[in-house]
């Protein structure tokens, strides 16, 4: 048993490192690789979507942004969603001088759906446009952002075209809850396979940047059909994979910007809606998957101060450094990529054993049917074992 967890698993954790390495860098070139494509010779009408809840505090930033696209053809049309601040007058006070923002006065939220879906459907019914670009009303974006979103979705002939935004990280909360989303989807999903199975499971999504052909999206039903999901924008982009559809990703952090959230309680408070939601509320294989993490990259930690100890006389000096090596190299690239801090990368155990406390909560709230959101209770999911 000594051998085995001094030596052994150390050999078996440097084979899944490496593997988890070759995923990482062949996603990095072809992430890359969808930005390349020429601008097509007519841009489609484009309506852009934001669902707005109690943003008062960046509405106007984001608003701003999406007015000044250099894009020739769009719309913004901007839901309020029952908000309890000053989101409303605030977007009236721009559209009076705005001929392209629309601004929507969003229906109570009925007993069988959940907030941002049904927002978003309520946009859907209001957008002319060919695309169907949803963002959210925390992002700025890039005054080329949209011209290169259209640009990457036409020459990938996509029908859906997704990214993760660059996203800004303030406090110690944010800064180890926020990345690791973004980072587990560097590592564990191959685009090199996932474009070419027909396997929902091999997809991500981020709402905050949702391309769609407006066919495709009416195809698998459009927010409607996930309206009782909390991770709404990764079941759409499950939905359009198992229909058969082209599901794209591009690198965004150039073209847009998000704050998620504004301090440790509410990262954390977010993740914890999302993670076991994420997994489709599989109780086996989520218990799985974290405990793998943790031993994937606290394990060999565990050997090496043993090891200093005199603890662990199985132990191999050698393949040690290359295992801790690669554990960094699986943190610094994605990193590197996503415009993190690259100091946050050396402190990858920390962000571990935090994500490791959040998958945690999130599995006890989802059980107890405690899960909430902007003042809005969840309703309490079905659970699986398998």
């Amino acid at each position: 048993m000594i051998y085995y967890f001094t030596h052994a698993l150390i050999d078996h954790l440097i084979i899944f490192q490496a593997i988890s390495l070759v995923i990482i860098l062949s996603n990095v070139w072809i992430l890359s690789s969808g930005r390349r494509h020429a601008p097509p010779a007519l841009f489609p009408a484009v309506s852009i979507l934001v669902p707005a809840r109690n943003e008062e505090k960046n509405i106007a930033r984001c608003v701003g942004s999406l007015l000044a696209q250099d894009y020739p053809d769009f719309d913004v049309f901007i839901l309020d969603d029952q908000s309890e601040d000053a989101t409303r007058s605030i977007l009236d006070e721009i559209a009076l001088s705005q001929t392209r923002l629309h601004v929507i006065a969003g229906r109570p939220l009925p007993a069988d759906r959940l907030g941002k879906s049904w927002a978003c459907a309520q946009l859907a019914e209001q957008a002319p446009g060919e695309l169907l670009f949803f963002t959210d009303a925390d992002t700025i974006h890039a005054p080329h952002a949209l011209r290169s979103a259209v640009t990457a979705l036409i020459g990938e002939r996509a029908d859906l075209l997704t990214g993760y935004p660059r996203q800004e990280v303030r406090t110690w909360g944010e800064r180890l809850a926020v990345p690791f989303f973004s980072w587990a989807f560097y590592c564990f999903i191959p685009l090199a396979f996932a474009y070419r199975l027909r396997m929902p499971a091999l997809s991500s999504a981020l709402g905050q940047m949702l391309l769609f052909r407006r066919q495709a999206y009416q195809a698998v039903g459009g927010h409607n059909s996930v309206c009782g999901s909390i991770v709404e924008d990764l079941s759409l982009a499950r939905r359009i994979k198992a229909a058969g559809l082209r599901w794209r990703m591009i690198e965004a952090a150039d073209l847009i910007t998000c704050r998620m959230y504004t301090t440790s309680e509410e990262a954390f408070a977010g993740f914890s809606k999302n993670l076991f939601a994420a997994f489709g509320f599989h109780l086996l294989l989520y218990l799985f998957a974290f405990t793998w993490l943790f031993v994937l990259f606290w394990e060999p930690l565990v050997v090496l101060v043993l090891y200093v100890l005199g603890l662990a006389p199985y132990a191999q000096p050698a393949l040690l450094v290359v295992c801790l090596g690669l554990s960094l190299l699986l943190w610094l690239v994605p990193y590197r990529r996503m415009g993190f801090p690259l100091l946050l990368a050396l402190l990858y155990p920390v962000t571990v054993l935090a994500n490791e406390i959040v998958a945690f909560r999130s599995l006890l709230l989802s059980l107890s049917d405690r899960l909430a959101w902007k003042g809005r209770k969840l309703p309490r999911p079905r659970w699986k074992w398998l």
